[in-house]
């Protein structure tokens, strides 16, 4: 079954960090692009950050750069995103996304979410 389940989300004090967990089964990341969204309630899907399949350099939304960092581990099939210094509008739901290409089809498979709460 061709899934990607996350983990990792809770709440946090503003400052705290988080780290989230993507795992892929039936797929793997070796020929993927994978996004990190975030979405809060009323408002429009965000990219957050994404490594492309070209294996080229990581892309950032300009309001985490330089605090979240999204990584890969092909062997245990799963892709992170460390945030650090959490500020209180980073609070949403995150979502993973792949797509992934088997013979020339491309894929598209979304996680389940995991919410974030940064809050004192």
């Amino acid at each position: 079954q061709v899934q990607l389940v996350e983990s990792g989300g809770g709440l946090v004090q503003p400052g705290g960090s988080l780290r989230l967990s993507c795992e892929a089964t039936g797929f793997t990341f070796n020929n993927t692009s994978t996004t990190w969204y975030r979405q809060v309630p009323g408002k429009e899907r965000e990219m957050v950050a994404r490594i492309p399949r070209s294996g080229g350099s990581t892309n950032y939304a300009d309001s985490v750069k330089g605090r979240f960092t999204i990584s890969k581990d092909n062997v245990k099939n799963t892709v992170y995103l460390q945030m650090s210094s959490l500020k209180a509008e980073d609070t949403a739901v995150y979502y993973c996304n792949a797509i992934y290409w088997f013979e020339a089809i491309a894929y598209d498979v979304w996680g389940q979410g995991t919410q974030v709460t940064v809050s004192s």
